[in-house]
């Protein structure tokens, strides 16, 4: 019995123990043939973009998770959340504390209306439609995605944690430590977002193709020009100047055949 335990209260463990037996746990899993995928911090900051900070700085605004924010930070900075998987509306993972548990948040789906206006948001940006296809999103785009009210992040009830601790809050270290988590891994894939909350991604370059190629039938208007949608899609778009154009070569061609025939019937 150790002397924690003797006054009911858990045996302090340090940091550099508590890493330790993660980093165990973590070569059982491998040995086991899984392939764990944990989170990794490098620095102080869990999340260094515009959208991974968006993301945990929208979690801090739970006030269900405020009395377990500071230990949640200090587990996934000290590398305790040993897996953690994103799959449709769905995170699955394990964080290493006194035992190995296993956490889960269920997210719902996006609803319909608010995808659709996020579409047409993004949609409105010429630019947009270069950086999808390049698969970049640039921090225009990544606000639009994580506004707090209009983004893709999931609104109040929209969200359920549970984890198989035995602490009797709904919401312990351990959630919080993956919930935070899920910041650092947007941080460098900002597309499990749209896996998270069960939306094709690939809506957006279609919305912004629309927009590109009403654009291109007007010269005045600011975006990407014909020529660069040509070569972005190897077709050739005809817009009203060449519309224009073309019917006057035909008039032309026309006319001169007329010439010629008139000068010969002479």
């Amino acid at each position: 019995m150790g002397f924690g335990d003797y006054y009911g209260f858990p045996e302090y463990v340090s940091v550099a123990k508590r890493r330790a037996r993660a980093q165990q746990r973590l070569k059982a899993l491998v040995r086991k043939g899984r392939k764990p995928s944990p989170i990794v911090i490098e620095g102080r900051t869990i999340a260094t973009t515009f959208w991974g900070k968006a993301w945990c700085e929208y979690v801090e605004g739970h006030a269900a998770l405020v009395s377990r924010l500071e230990r949640g930070r200090s587990y996934v900075k000290n590398g305790l959340v040993i897996d953690l998987e994103v799959s449709k509306g769905r995170v699955q993972a394990l964080v290493s504390g006194t035992d190995l548990y296993e956490v889960e948040m269920e997210i719902a789906p996006l609803p319909e209306p608010r995808w659709k206006a996020v579409r047409r948001h993004c949609g409105g940006q010429i630019g947009t439609l270069v950086e999808l296809l390049s698969g970049r999103f640039s921090s225009a785009v990544m606000e639009v995605l994580s506004h707090r009210e209009k983004g893709l992040f999931p609104a109040k009830g929209e969200m359920v944690l549970r984890c198989s601790c035995p602490d009797g809050e709904w919401v312990c270290k351990h959630v919080a430590a993956v919930v935070y988590g899920v910041g650092a891994r947007l941080d460098h894939a900002p597309e499990l977002l749209f896996t998270l909350r069960g939306v094709d991604g690939a809506d957006l370059i279609a919305e912004a193709g629309k927009v590109g190629q009403s654009a291109a039938a007007q010269p005045s208007a600011k975006g990407l020009a014909a020529g660069q949608l040509e070569d972005i899609f190897g077709i050739e778009i005809e817009t009203r100047a060449t519309k224009r154009a073309s019917r006057k070569t035909v008039a032309g061609g026309v006319n001169a055949k007329r010439r010629v025939s008139a000068g010969r019937g002479s």
